[in-house]
């Protein structure tokens, strides 16, 4: 059986233990991502990707085709799917969101690990030590991945992150992990301010769009979030707790039990610390209590029989052994009808507190300002400091006035 070259480095994760973001996130967080990225960055990126296009009106390469090949080759790489979130044993929001979970994590492999994995990779790849193919890789895994980290649902392992709990939305007979996934980014780029069509006075940000449908929803995360509501928040995005520069004895024997951020985190790239307070949502307004509650708390899809997965009624369910949130279609939603009332989530009460506090397009943006932070720290030309010396940087957009 064929292993990418990714899979030995990946696979070794310490980290214990699904679809994250429908492709439209995944490539507006790149697309942010790109907006932010040092100006000696992009033709590197674009040398690992194997594509420079020769018109000098647009850039070179984007990140946005590039932003959900992890999901589209989850079938043929089964042994990446773990890697696509994290799981606490024992985690069960609304009323209990730990993380890790009171019994540690689910399977061996997750999704903080391999934004630290393919990091490493890329760091690498830069030091001469891996190759172009590797990093070519690398660097798709990595662009997903971190758009996977800041989906609250592929960060708690109940009920396959919301995949097994149906729920309506409008007039759509959908699931939790759906909703998050794609319908409120979809809601939110349908009503995106129609004065949000015409072009920011930045070439920087418009030269990374691609006359897209959620250009002007891009716009609109730039211009209300990023360089207004959040601009002196960006640099504490960051930030990275200073950890002990050595575990005693007894801590790593209870590391191998529990969970020790230094597996993945350091002062410069953290990862875990990253994701702890996007896990916290899941408490704080993602999960809602009703499903908890009747006449809703009856509401969970049926795990798929042998029979039935074998015909890919929800192919790859299972492959860590455990949940998998890879489970979410069109066909599986609709074979199951409901035998109860389902809890209706396109309300002022939930979707409309997301609107109006721009969840969704915090999370968007802290995801795009991450991974250009690392792209630049790994790439950037810096008049020659070495990138071991480096700290992740603030992105700055120029505005054109």
């Amino acid at each position: 059986m064929y292993l990418s070259p990714l899979f030995l480095l990946l696979a070794s994760a310490s980290l214990p233990t699904s679809l994250a973001w429908g492709a439209a996130g995944h490539e507006i967080i790149a697309t942010i991502a790109q907006i932010h990225l040092h100006p000696t960055v992009l033709p590197t990126v674009c040398d690992i990707l194997n594509f420079t296009s020769t018109n000098p009106d647009e850039p070179q390469c984007h990140l946005a085709p590039i932003a959900s090949w992890a999901d589209r080759l989850r079938f043929k790489m089964r042994w990446s799917a773990p890697l696509h979130y994290i799981g606490g044993l024992g985690d069960h929001p609304p009323d209990l969101c730990k993380f890790p979970g009171s019994q540690g994590w689910e399977g061996k492999l997750n999704v903080l690990g391999g934004v630290r994995n393919t990091t490493t990779l890329l760091e690498q790849y830069v030091d001469g030590e891996s190759s172009i193919s590797t990093a070519n890789e690398a660097l798709k895994f990595l662009v997903h991945f971190m758009g996977d980290m800041h989906m609250p649902l592929h960060l708690t392992g109940r009920d396959r992150g919301g995949n097994s709990n149906k729920v309506k939305f409008g007039a759509r007979t959908t699931n939790l992990h759906s909703v998050w996934d794609s319908l409120l980014i979809a809601k939110a780029i349908r009503e995106t301010p129609r004065n949000y069509s015409a072009p920011l006075p930045s070439q920087q940000i418009e030269f990374a769009l691609r006359d897209t449908i959620y250009d002007p929803y891009v716009r609109r995360i730039m211009w209300e979030g990023i360089l207004s509501q959040w601009s002196s928040e960006l640099s504490g995005w960051l930030i990275c707790p200073t950890l002990s520069a050595s575990s005693s004895r007894w801590q790593k024997v209870l590391s191998a039990f529990t969970f020790d951020p230094s597996d993945t985190d350091d002062d410069k790239f953290c990862p875990y610390h990253w994701a702890q307070p996007i896990h916290s949502l899941n408490c704080d307004i993602v999960w809602p209590p009703e499903l908890d509650q009747p006449p809703y708390n009856g509401g969970l899809f049926a795990v798929p029989s042998e029979s039935e997965n074998s015909r890919g009624a929800c192919d790859g369910f299972g492959l860590d052994g455990d949940h998998d949130h890879n489970c979410d279609t069109e066909e599986n939603n609709a074979i199951r009808e409901p035998r109860h009332p389902l809890l209706q989530l396109e309300t002022p009460k939930y979707a409309g507190v997301i609107k109006d506090d721009l969840i969704i397009e915090k999370l968007l943006a802290q995801a795009g300002i991450r991974l250009a932070a690392v792209l630049n720290w790994l790439f950037a030309d810096y008049g020659g400091e070495a990138v071991g010396a480096r700290r992740l940087r603030t992105p700055e957009v120029v505005m054109d006035m």
